[in-house]
């Protein structure tokens, strides 16, 4: 997991590899997103236009795990289409078909908050609502997470947690973590809900989900609590309550500090 300290919008001289170079098929190449491991860039406009991202070799992003989720997720959500996923010596690549939308923090949905976390809780509650979990081949629970954070500990060591944990060091909050809260609701959940994985058509309504690379089954409370967060971080305070409203859902401090804390000293 990253949080968005961890994200940019690259140089429009990024490095790009031959591997998506090879799949742009001459069309026009624009890096579009750089998160932590991996790079997302824009192959052509309009119609026909696709997305490509990249994780080098040595990156932690699985690629393939993500193919594998959207192709499984596509056959009840609007997620991308999957059109090439492979590796090679020097990394791995994941190409899939654009959707029509845009990321909601562009510059109109940051001016326009209300619209777009109004769409984000919809979009989620529908989300979770529509995901079968008896189905769901991938999990993403807790006490999973709770291991790959332990056994990557010492690699975590020396970054510095977010502010709302200041005072906690790396080693207090893992600690914290083992502390798992009781499930409320488990469903397939997304595994990064921070707004920029919810696009927006141009007449503000919902028009798909993408980075679904942490998808499985958990408390919905692992996406709640990162959504609502992600909006202090995108639009300012004061819309974590309306996204919970749109959601359909009450506030559950403890929860949502939780998987917030979770969130932290994860990979």
């Amino acid at each position: 997991m990253t949080s968005l300290s961890f994200t940019s919008i690259p140089a429009p001289d990024h490095p790009v590899p031959d591997q998506i170079r090879h799949a742009a098929a001459d069309r026009p190449i624009v890096p579009v997103w750089h998160n932590e491991g991996a790079t997302t860039f824009r192959l052509g406009e309009g119609p026909g236009s696709r997305f490509a991202k990249w994780a080098p070799a040595g990156s932690s992003v699985d690629l393939a795990g993500e193919a594998a989720r959207m192709l499984w997720a596509g056959a009840f959500v609007t997620v991308p289409h999957v059109l090439e996923q492979g590796s090679d010596a020097e990394g791995t690549w994941l190409v899939t078909a654009a959707l029509d939308g845009d990321m909601a923090v562009t510059e109109r949905w940051k001016q326009d908050p209300a619209t777009a976390v109004r769409v984000i809780g919809e979009s989620l509650r529908a989300f979770h609502d529509a995901l079968p979990v008896a189905e769901c081949p991938f999990s993403a629970s807790a006490e999973e997470r709770v291991a790959e954070a332990e056994h990557g500990a010492e690699q975590r060591a020396h970054r510095t947690l977010h502010p709302d944990f200041a005072g906690l060091t790396q080693a207090d909050a893992l600690k914290r973590v083992t502390d798992i809260p009781a499930v409320d609701l488990l469903v397939v959940c997304h595994g990064d809900t921070c707004a920029p994985n919810t696009l927006l058509s141009a007449d503000g309504r919902f028009a798909g989900h993408v980075d679904l690379g942490a998808l499985g089954v958990a408390d919905r409370w692992s996406d709640l609590a990162i959504a609502t967060w992600s909006t202090t971080w995108n639009y300012g305070p004061g819309w974590e309550l309306p996204l919970l409203d749109a959601y359909g859902i009450d506030p559950d401090p403890a929860r949502t500090e939780y998987y917030r804390l979770l969130w932290e000293v994860g990979p």
